[in-house]
């Protein structure tokens, strides 16, 4: 009796299910389930159009994931109105594989994952960018250091590049992991998939660090707060003082913006920057992968797509028998 009423149920039934396996059995932090939860909206939408708002995971045929591509390609973002780019198309296919992939891992019979591929130019959209060292300067020396909030801006711009950290693993740090008597200093984070490793934050960045402590005067435990004049402090407990993962972002496209750096940069371009730094300097491809908290070192080695494009440049650049 059970297994009939499991199979009976439908997809857009079994969406929360899917969320709570996200949390319990793979770890993954609350910001991605809400990605796989809007990007599986999006699908939902699409059953609706196509009348099929009760279709269960065997019904799934395909013809609907060809149907569901159309649908994407045809798709406009509700925040500019444009078509979707094929890097965020990828994304909803990508949301809609692990669903079927976590169907799989339940045994409930459905359409195999590998039948949803994605689309080549999307793949080719999603190269790694990053910022040279001379970019990364200049993006650091933006803020207005003789302000709080500026100093809070470029402490946090040192740490990220120093660490490579997660904007997620940023946002959540608090001062009390810190020892501010060190010069430079080891710090155990919770980063993606619950799993805890060791970053390396610069002497140069504590010192940026100390400077924006010491012009804060309050009592908040999060290490990078909102510090907007139009904020009171007197209305913001602990944690709605603390910075979102969308201001940090927020604050980079401010200094992007003024500075004249590609407008692609991001928090993670920062971090994408930091390991590529890492590689082309010599690092060991493990040793990047422990500090990024990459589970799979095939992750990793996406950059060394990277460095290996700049040694090809530098070969036909300078070796006399290169051109």
């Amino acid at each position: 009796m059970f297994m009939q009423q499991s199979t009976a149920k439908s997809i857009k039934a079994r969406i929360t299910d899917f969320l709570e396996y996200c949390e319990v059995e793979k770890g993954l932090s609350n910001k991605t389930q809400e990605n796989y939860r809007m990007f599986l909206n999006k699908f939902l939408e699409f059953l609706h159009s196509k009348a099929k708002d009760d279709l269960r995971p065997a019904e799934l045929t395909a013809d609907d994931i060809w149907a569901y591509k159309i649908f994407l390609s045809r798709a406009r973002s509700s925040s500019t109105g444009d078509l979707l780019k094929k890097t965020t198309q990828n994304y909803y296919l990508i949301a809609l594989r692990a669903l079927l992939n976590y169907f799989t891992d339940r045994d409930i019979k459905c359409l195999p994952a590998k039948k949803i591929n994605l689309p080549k130019d999307a793949k080719a959209d999603n190269k790694i960018k990053f910022l040279t060292l001379e970019q990364v300067e200049r993006l650091l020396e933006m803020p207005d250091i003789k302000t709080a909030a500026g100093l809070r801006d470029r402490a946090l711009m040192e740490v990220l590049f120093s660490t490579g950290l997660r904007v997620s693993e940023l946002t959540s740090l608090n001062i009390e992991q810190l020892n501010l008597k060190n010069k430079d200093m080891e710090l155990s984070i919770i980063g993606k998939g619950k799993k805890i490793r060791t970053v390396y934050i610069s002497e140069r960045a504590m010192e940026w660090l100390k400077k924006y402590l010491e012009a804060r005067h309050d009592n908040y435990a999060p290490l990078f707060i909102n510090m907007s004049p139009n904020v009171n402090d007197k209305e913001l407990d602990q944690e709605n003082a603390r910075l979102t993962a969308r201001s940090v972002e927020r604050i980079i496209k401010k200094y992007v913006k003024l500075s004249g750096l590609p407008l692609f940069t991001s928090p993670h371009t920062i971090r994408h920057s930091y390991a590529t730094d890492l590689l082309s300097q010599g690092a060991d491809l493990r040793a990047i992968q422990e500090m990024l908290g990459h589970s799979s070192i095939t992750t990793t080695q996406v950059y060394t797509h990277v460095t290996n494009k700049r040694l090809k440049d530098i070969h036909r650049s300078f070796h006399s028998l290169g051109k």
